[in-house]
Order: C-alpha cells, then structure tokens, then sequence
C-alpha cells in the first residue's frame, strides 16, 4: 500500500539470490507432489498470482507457510522450507523491507494508510503513476518508470481480488490540491478516488486544509492485520523504510490512525468534495 516512495525504483521486481532460491524450493516441492500452481495454492489458503510471485522470488514469503504446506506436502517438505528460508534471513536493506510488506498486502485481513506526501500506491491511477516516477530525483530511465508502474498495477490486484479485506484511507487534501502531474492526471487520480470510493470495502477519507486538531504530525502511517489476528506497521522515506512489529509502537499507531479517522471528512463528505474538485479542473 506504499506511497510513491517505495524505496528502490522497482524494489518489488528485485529478486535477492535468497528469494529465488527458496522460490525454487517451493515449485521443487510442489511438482513433486504433481500439483499445479492452480491446485496448491488453495491449499495453503492463498491465491494463485501471489504463489506464482513467490516462485518467481518477486515476493516476500508469508513467514506462516511452512506450517501451511506441512498437512499438504508433509514434515520433511516444511523442513526443507524452513531451512530455505533461513537464506531470507540474510538479505539486508531497503528491498528486503518492502518485499516483507507487499507480502502482508497480500494475507492482510485490513489494510489502513493516511497519507501527507502522495497519494497510496493501492489507490493510483496509471497516469499518476507515470507522473511521480517521471519527476523522480535523480531521473529515471524509461525502462524503471515502465517496471515501476507494472509493479504498482501488479500490486494493486488486492483491491479487486480481495473483496473481504476492509480498506481505510486517509488522504490529505493538499495532495489532491497539488495537481501533480498536470490537470488531466488530476482528472483521472479523482475519477479513480470516486470509482473506489463506493466499493463496500474501501473508505476514502480526505483530511480538511484546515483542521485544528490533527494527530498526524508525526507523519505517515500504514497498517496491516493478518490472519492470525497480528497487526504490523510500516513506515518508509528518504530511501529508508522500516516495518514496526513491537505491539507497543504498532498499538500507538493504531492509536493514531483512529484519531485521524475521526478528524478527517466522512467519505460521503470526501465524495462530495471529490466531485467538486473533479467539476473545478
């Protein structure tokens, strides 16, 4: 659910000699067992595209499937698993963080984000997309703009394939008033905004110019619950990120979110605002 500053230009299409190598780990066991892709991945309760990336070491592993293949492939295979993924534990850096979130992206029961910089990766249109790593500082070739766009349009399958998962959020309205990009990716960001906006399980809410009591000032905030009923946060900057597991810090977090929440318009409100933004350009 990043923002524009994913550390990395393509940081979800790097493939760590560790991540290929317990992807190939996987497919090994899974052919074993004469079983598709297609066939597997129900099994171990997650879908087919996100079993195909971790084959391909373009995402980061859910750290619970071991124990999820044990009762389909047996205890010798999450052994061997287990131990392919030790050689995860090794890969350092910014990549290595990220790939960790898109992996929650993918499980996540919740997803929640507020945002003060740009608008969540989840939520941009392709136009807007372009814009943001066009004016990336240094300049991007056109070959990283393209791999960065197919990552973010790949990423944002969640939103679609996901019916279940309730999303939440918070934009500041100075992001939209920006017009990064120009008055039609403008258009077309917006026309983005309201098309998922009425989706029963993503709310929009736009934080007000003016809005004296604000419990954003410590910046972003992005929130995943898995499963297993665990929350994680996520925080990332200037070629710098960090996901937040102590309960403590991610409590607070959640904590904050839920004040911003209340401080931001409603998202009929955000709606009828959008719309009047959409009807100015």
């Amino acid at each position: 659910m990043t923002s524009d500053q994913e550390p990395n230009c393509g940081a979800e299409n790097e493939t760590s000699d560790g991540l290929k190598t317990y992807g190939a780990v996987l497919q090994a066991l899974r052919d074993d067992a004469n079983l598709t892709q297609e066939e597997f991945a129900p099994l171990v309760q997650y879908s087919v595209h996100y079993i195909a990336k971790i084959e391909q070491g373009k995402r980061f592993p859910p750290r619970d499937l071991p124990q999820r293949l044990e009762p389909v492939l047996g205890r010798l295979a999450a052994k061997v698993l287990k131990a392919a993924a030790r050689s995860l534990n090794r890969k350092r850096g910014l990549a290595a963080w990220f790939q960790q979130w898109a992996a929650l992206e993918e499980e996540a029961l919740a997803l929640y984000a507020y945002e003060c910089r740009t608008i969540p990766g989840l939520l941009q249109p392709e136009p807007y997309m372009r814009a943001v790593s066009r004016l990336n500082v240094p300049p991007r070739t056109a070959e990283q703009v393209d791999q960065q766009v197919k990552a973010r349009l790949d990423r944002q399958r969640v939103l679609l394939d996901r019916p279940g998962v309730a999303f939440s959020f918070i934009i500041e309205q100075c992001v939209l008033e920006r017009h990064l990009g120009g008055r039609d990716v403008t258009r077309a960001l917006l026309d983005r905004l309201l098309e998922l906006g009425e989706k029963a399980n993503i709310d929009i809410q736009v934080m007000p110019l003016t809005q004296p009591e604000h419990a954003g000032s410590e910046g972003h905030v992005y929130l995943a619950e898995v499963p297993a009923g665990t929350w994680f946060g996520y925080t990332e900057g200037h070629r710098q990120s960090a996901l937040t597991t102590t309960p403590e810090d991610v409590s607070a977090m959640l904590q904050r979110y839920g004040k911003l929440r209340s401080q931001a318009l409603d998202p009929q409100a955000t709606a009828g605002l959008l719309k009047q933004m959409r009807g100015a350009l």
